[in-house]
């Protein structure tokens, strides 16, 4: 930690929420400005992390090789790898998968986590004043008036400027359908990334995952390295599991000149895309990478009932081809399965049938097409749906009580908050001049906010927008060539 003496900060914000999108904004700003008190709230212990890099195992790899990682900070992320002996020694199994190229290797996702943790540390003042420094807690309110006042949970107010909501994905909510007495029951694992949620796992217990995306290859991997031999039925509608990354090959952008263009539209001319790469010898997963910078500029130039379509029809499919598997996490799956332990399967549940004898409860199944019916003997049911969006209905007390005072507006798709140029919409839709978001609360602007070079774009550009005291939204969409270079492995 820097020794600097405290200064009188020209401005205070207070960001909410310490994971990647929160610490990496409140690093950039307070370099940008170190005239300015830049505040991370964060209930949790370490900065930088948040679920994504810090509810893991050495077993969770990053989804993008480490070129697609860098963020802006010196040093960078691969340099420290180099040079860091704890990183490079838990490099080794990424390295030989990548044949000793660093840049397209798949690297331990908690590693991640530890570079972004030290550059925060780093940077942090003791003694408050201007420069960057942290406060441990909950916020549950905010104080809108003359100043921007925000109350933590054990009563301490914070007077701001300026507000940035940086909370991350929610956890996710209980899917509903029959036997809701299943939910609060201890079969039940409402959050997968709960500190606890697979503490009464036994070895040879059988689990119920809901869900078959990603949350639900880590659950799995998490349950393996644990020592996990039992039975397990990854379950969802379609039963789609997430492709794995293929190296190699380029493919021009197309996607621009084809705007506007509908949900329909835009899948015919995917498939194209996709079946003149396959004559050309080039994987598949380059067209998409070629089409991702584009990806804000239709959504944004959809009606809402293009979007429902999208989300409705389409979604599954796009996020199995747009968010892969590592390799080396593929190879580990697909093993899981070969094994016969475990089953992924497209259905829906009819009925939990409670065990009351032997514990657990009977899953009653109807499996898609040709299925039929079928009974899974259950002990955990863990709910792997991926994070709550619908803000209209959250309870977490922050959100709910900016709903309610007006100063923030949940989007009728039920994926976040409106937001303009990472400006909060209030009731009447006016952006506000004080009042920011970042990550996924800004899905619905944005459609994919999760990812690390995406997160990046959204973060500098709030960050710069703030340094140079340009507090209101400008006009200015956002464009392809705001994406430059996302490129492979996104």
């Amino acid at each position: 930690m820097s020794d600097e003496p405290a200064a009188t900060p020209a401005k205070t914000v207070a960001v909410i929420g310490g994971g990647l999108s929160g610490s990496l904004f409140a690093l950039k700003l307070s370099r940008a400005r170190p005239d300015f008190a830049v505040i991370v709230i964060e209930s949790g212990r370490r900065l930088g992390r948040g679920l994504a890099y810090g509810a893991c195992t050495p077993d969770h790899l990053l989804n993008v090789p480490v070129s697609r990682m860098e963020v802006g900070l010196a040093p960078r992320f691969a340099d420290w790898l180099q040079h860091d002996a704890t990183a490079r020694a838990a490099m080794v199994a990424a390295l030989t998968e990548s044949g000793g190229d660093l840049q397209s290797a798949f690297a331990p996702r908690a590693l991640f986590g530890d570079y972004l943790q030290a550059r925060v540390s780093e940077a942090l003042i003791r003694d408050g004043g201007a420069g960057l420094s942290t406060m441990r807690g909950e916020a549950v309110r905010l104080r809108a008036g003359s100043r921007l006042g925000v109350r933590l949970a054990d009563g301490r107010d914070i007077d701001a400027d300026i507000v940035v909501l940086a909370t991350g994905n929610m956890p996710p909510r209980a899917p509903g359908g029959p036997d809701a007495w299943l939910y609060d029951s201890d079969l039940f694992v409402p959050d997968p990334w709960a500190s606890d949620a697979l503490a009464g796992v036994r070895t040879d217990d059988a689990v119920l995952l809901l869900g078959t995306g990603l949350t639900a290859v880590d659950i799995v991997l998490k349950l393996e390295a644990a020592g996990h031999r039992g039975p397990l039925l990854a379950l969802s509608r379609r039963g789609l599991t997430p492709h794995v990354h293929a190296a190699g090959g380029a493919w021009p952008s197309f996607l621009e000149e084809a705007l506007p263009a509908s949900p329909r539209t835009l899948l015919r001319l995917f498939r194209g895309q996709v079946e003149q790469a396959a004559r050309l010898g080039v994987p598949w997963q380059r067209v998409f990478d070629a089409a991702r910078p584009a990806v804000p500029a239709v959504w944004r130039g959809w009606s809402l009932a293009q979007k429902r379509q999208f989300l409705r029809r389409l979604r599954p499919r796009w996020d199995v081809h747009r968010h892969r598997m590592a390799p080396r996490v593929a190879a580990r799956f697909e093993a899981i399965i070969d094994s016969g332990r475990l089953r992924t399967a497209a259905g829906r549940v009819t009925a939990y049938r409670r065990f009351v004898d032997a514990g657990g409860a009977g899953v009653d199944v109807v499996y898609r097409g040709a299925g039929g019916e079928g009974r899974f003997a259950a002990r955990h049911v863990v709910n792997c749906t991926g994070p709550r969006r619908d803000i209209a209905l959250s309870g977490i007390p922050l959100i709910a009580d900016l709903r309610e005072q007006g100063l923030a507006t949940p989007d009728a798709l039920g994926l976040g908050l409106e937001t303009e140029d990472g400006a909060l919409l209030d009731h009447a839709r006016r952006p506000s001049a004080r009042l920011f978001a970042l990550g996924a609360l800004t899905c619905p602007s944005w459609w994919e906010i999760v990812a690390v070079p995406e997160i990046a774009v959204q973060v500098d550009r709030l960050a710069a927008k703030l340094a140079n005291d340009e507090a209101t939204p400008d006009s200015h969409p956002l464009a392809p060539e705001d994406f430059l270079d996302l490129g492979a492995g996104i």
